[in-house]
């Protein structure tokens, strides 16, 4: 129980450390690609962007009751012409006023500079101003931009009832903040909209106070206006001057489906003039009076001018200061939403995770239009949710998470693609050089399947090339079978050594063979590991050794045939029952044997590995018999290139040893493979057929490769098959 438990947590480890080795990339490539975007961000170079996506936001919102608590008094084009004058005359000024206090406004806001007198009716315009405590007027404070220009209020008003009118403009030209609060020369001073707000309040028994968590914020009823910073939102390094807050602006339903921008109620002069306004428009109502001629250009951008698909379309400076009213008002009395923002340490964990998101997803799905649905929806998904956010008072950055995450994404494709195009050269590569091996291979990815497949390996398992690519053992073999290969495998990618396991192997056509299995571990330039295993047929091999088990136990069972058969088996112990030459045993012996004679008398020793060329073709053409008789012959012409004092052996299928004794130097060995590989190559002419074939030789010799038997045999293998890959029917030194 204990050792299960040891082996599933050996597992459990083996695949945490491959998957965390696969993380590594996406989380370099999401780390990198954040990084850049923050510094994007940080330079303000998306800040334009962040700044129309969130005027996209104000626009795509639902729409607002209808607001029935501000009417706009407009001054318009008509008008103008009718009285031929601007600055409109002071009497006319007065008689309005007159006209509108009759039906008791809340408060009236006169959005007009009257710093001068106009003709005639100063006087009774002042005595107006008098009789009014409600009415509040407009000045333009001193600022940054304008530091000699400034609007006095109109004479006759005094401080309480004077409000500045300064708007605050973003790097587009429009206007997205309102300043309540500001200090000149330590003297404060009150917004035009704060100030017509707050007399509306005053109605509603609402006052300005200091807010219970911070004494420094201001609150009104259920809303506290939080100051803004610089770098709230999307805005990077901006403005923060005063006391200023970003405006959620309202988006009251339109009173008319013909105007392009929902409004305000609106009435013109002439008809108040006329008493032509129905009382409920004025009556407990904010009054607001402002221009909307064109001729007097006091228009603005707000976020509701924009539109993707025509030209941006301002707004009366009247109608902003209606929406600054507004906001006011409704927070204050409703609890309407104020933006609130992420601090920049959240701001920067949020782009990450995006980066994140789109590197990982990537490189998980690695399908083109897999990818590019999945990058479509994340993208729809993150539009959302800020939009989400937005609608509840939250400006979550959306522009450097779509970049985060769609630069992650585009990176990690650009590099699959890489990866593909590089696996797919080395694939190639890799057939052409695999093909050439008459030893069936294949090559698994760390899912265990099929990527690569030698002709050797189809041939040998009866399944064609397509049908095996990308599958695994337990589609074409049993349960019992598969597991087995499973077990190795994995036993191969958790410890990173090469294994040599032998198995039951069943074709496609139910034939079973013992098989030997070398498996090793291979990683690509990606870091992807591969597994690559090499296959040999010891079929013949173990039945032979269950025959000598065989008759080697009914040998045992009786003394008399055991004597009768003893130089028999003896024979067939040590040779070749094909070929009649020595065998890996004897050769085993002999070989011991030889050194242990070299070293004594101080002399060299050669040995020959050799595996013939194309072997397995003619086996498959013409068949084993012809393929038996074959080894036959080349077995003869073995020996006959020999002296009587060297010692040839047959290992197994068409691999041949000879080890050769107390040669004087190395030519010696190099002039020995000459001579069989011009013997081997002559033709064979068996069943009117003439068969080429050619020989791989792999030499190496005692004592200048190695002192023991075990090392230069492995370092003759791995001669021959460096001659092999050289290119066959040749000769290679250790």
């Amino acid at each position: 129980m204990n050792q299960q438990v040891g082996k599933r947590f050996v597992k459990l480890i083996f695949r945490l450390k491959r998957s965390l080795s696969r993380g590594h990339r996406e989380l370099i490539t999401a780390a990198s690609v954040a990084v850049c975007i923050m510094l994007l961000h940080f330079m303000g170079l998306l800040q334009s962007l962040e700044l129309a996506a969130l005027d996209q936001f104000f626009r795509l919102r639902p729409n607002e009751p209808p607001e029935d608590r501000i009417t706009i008094v407009v001054i318009d084009e008509a008008y103008l012409n009718e009285v031929r004058s601007w600055p409109i005359p002071d009497k006319k000024i007065a008689q309005l006023l007159q006209k509108l206090n009759v039906h008791k406004p809340l408060a009236i806001g006169l959005d007009i500079y009257r710093n001068l007198p106009v003709e005639f009716g100063n006087q009774e315009l002042r005595n107006a101003y008098k009789s009014m405590p409600n009415l509040i007027g407009v000045e333009l404070l001193a600022n940054d931009k304008n530091k000699n220009f400034t609007v006095l209020p109109p004479p006759g008003l005094n401080q309480n009832q004077v409000g500045f009118n300064n708007l605050l403009y973003d790097i587009d030209g429009k206007v997205r903040r309102s300043l309540l609060y500001w200090s000149i020369d330590n003297q404060p001073h009150e917004s035009f909209a704060l100030k017509l707000a707050l007399l509306y309040l005053k109605s509603k028994e609402i006052i300005p106070v200091k807010a219970k968590g911070n004494p420094d914020y201001l609150q009104l009823g259920k809303a506290v206006f939080i100051p803004f910073k610089g770098d709230d939102g999307g805005y990077v390094r901006a403005d923060d001057g005063g006391y200023q807050i970003l405006t959620n602006f309202p988006k009251p339903k339109c009173q008319s489906s013909s105007r392009y921008f929902c409004s305000f109620s609106q009435v013109s002069i002439r008809d108040v003039l006329a008493d032509k306004v129905p009382e409920k428009l004025i009556k407990d109502r904010i009054i607001l009076i402002g221009s909307t001629a064109p001729s007097l250009k006091d228009f603005v951008f707000v976020p509701y001018s924009s539109n993707l698909m025509s030209e941006a379309k301002p707004v009366p400076a009247i109608q902003l200061q209606a929406y600054f009213i507004s906001e006011l008002i409704s927070a204050a009395l409703k609890g309407r939403p104020l933006f609130r923002f992420w601090t920049d340490p959240v701001e920067y964990f949020w782009m990450f995770i995006w980066s994140c998101l789109g590197a990982v997803t990537t490189w998980r799905i690695r399908h083109p239009t897999k990818s590019l649905l999945s990058i479509l929806f994340s993208c729809c998904v993150l539009t959302l949710i800020t939009y989400l956010a937005f609608l509840c008072g939250w400006w979550i950055p959306l522009i450097p998470a779509l970049f985060t995450f769609g630069s992650s994404a585009i990176w990690m494709i650009s590099r699959i693609a890489h990866i593909q195009e590089e696996w797919k050269r080395s694939k190639e590569f890799l057939n052409q050089i695999i093909n050439t091996i008459p030893d069936p291979i294949f090559v698994k990815n760390e899912e265990h399947q099929w990527v690569v497949l030698n002709d050797a390996y189809c041939q040998f398992i009866g399944y064609p090339n397509k049908l095996l690519i990308e599958k695994s053992d337990y589609d074409f073999f049993s349960k019992d079978e598969a597991d087995v290969f499973r077990q190795q495998d994995e036993l191969v990618f958790r410890t990173q050594q090469p294994q040599e396991h032998e198995e039951e192997f069943t074709n496609a056509d139910g034939q079973t063979y013992q098989i030997a299995t070398k498996r090793s571990l291979h990683k690509d330039s990606a870091g992807n590991s591969f597994l690559v295993g090499i296959i040999r047929d010891i079929t013949e091999r173990k039945l032979m050794e269950e025959h000598l088990k065989r008759t080697a136990a009914e040998l045992f069972r009786s003394n008399n045939e055991l004597k009768l058969k003893e130089d028999h088996l003896r024979y067939l112990a040590y040779h070749d029952p094909l070929t009649g030459l020595s065998n890996r045993k004897f050769f085993a012996e002999q070989l011991n044997e030889s050194l242990h004679w070299a070293q004594h008398n101080n002399l060299l020793l050669g040995l020959l590995f050799i595996d013939l060329d194309g072997f397995k073709q003619v086996n498959d053409n013409l068949g084993h018999e012809t393929g038996d008789r074959l080894l036959m012959t080349i077995a003869e012409r073995l020996s006959n290139s020999l002296r009587a004092s060297d010692t040839v052996s047959r290992l197994g299928g068409d691999e041949f040893t000879i080890i050769l004794r107390a040669i004087p130097n190395v030519q010696i060995a190099a002039r020995v493979a000459e001579k069989i590989l011009s013997s081997i190559t002559k033709p064979i002419v068996l069943d009117g057929y003439a068969i080429r074939i050619s020989a791989s030789i792999g030499i190496s010799v005692y004592p200048y490769n190695s002192q023991d038997s075990e090392t230069l045999m492995k370092q003759a293998d791995t001669a021959m098959y460096r001659a092999k890959h050289l290119g066959k029917n040749r000769y290679e030194f250790a």
